[in-house]
């Protein structure tokens, strides 16, 4: 009788012990996943409407970038420079070494020549900083919101020029809502 008693515990110890080690490599994975290849975010507000809407939800890949670069319209996630808590997704326009200037009009310039793009919703009112050309570093980016006259993006000298070092990642997929599941459009 005894040795049942016993092994019924030890069997007992052993499920516990078990699933702990389950769970444990389990979170690690997670930490892993969050940490290096993609996390879910939630989008703010309507900067880059008709693309991105309030409350979407989203996975950003963070690991696209550790092998190429951010290319002219990919949507990126970063941190604004003021709030670490809170962070920005954009639409790259102005790439390294490039200058930007945004004329009266609201047409978009790199270096001198008219920007051909089609996801500004409207013209853009205010140029805000970009009425005079802008000339971007070697490790930096001009972005700016979709719904360009609701967006504060490198034209506002609080978001400025985007650094490489400081983009988190590239905007994936959209996984919520459900009826707009699916791969975003960058390029």
């Amino acid at each position: 009788m005894r040795k049942t008693g016993e092994n019924a515990m030890k069997n007992i110890l052993k499920e516990i012990l078990s699933t702990s080690v389950y769970l444990l490599v389990v979170l690690c994975v997670a930490y892993l996943i969050v940490t290096y290849i993609g996390q879910r975010t939630q989008v703010s507000g309507s900067s880059m409407e008709s693309t991105l809407s309030d409350a979407d939800h989203l996975i950003v890949d963070k690991i696209t970038y550790r092998f190429q670069d951010p290319e002219r319209f990919d949507i990126i996630v970063f941190p604004f420079q003021y709030d670490k808590e809170t962070y920005y997704i954009k639409r790259i326009i102005g790439m390294p070494g490039e200058t930007v200037r945004i004329d009266v009009e609201g047409n978009i310039y790199i270096d001198g020549e008219l920007l051909e793009e089609e996801y500004g919703r409207e013209i853009i009112q205010n140029p805000g900083r970009a009425t005079e050309a802008i000339l971007l570093g070697e490790d930096e980016y001009f972005v700016l919101g979709d719904n360009r006259n609701n967006s504060s993006d490198s034209r506002d000298p609080s978001v400025g020029n985007i650094h490489r070092n400081d983009i988190i990642g590239r905007a994936f997929i959209r996984i919520w809502p459900l009826s707009k599941f699916g791969v975003l459009k960058h390029q």
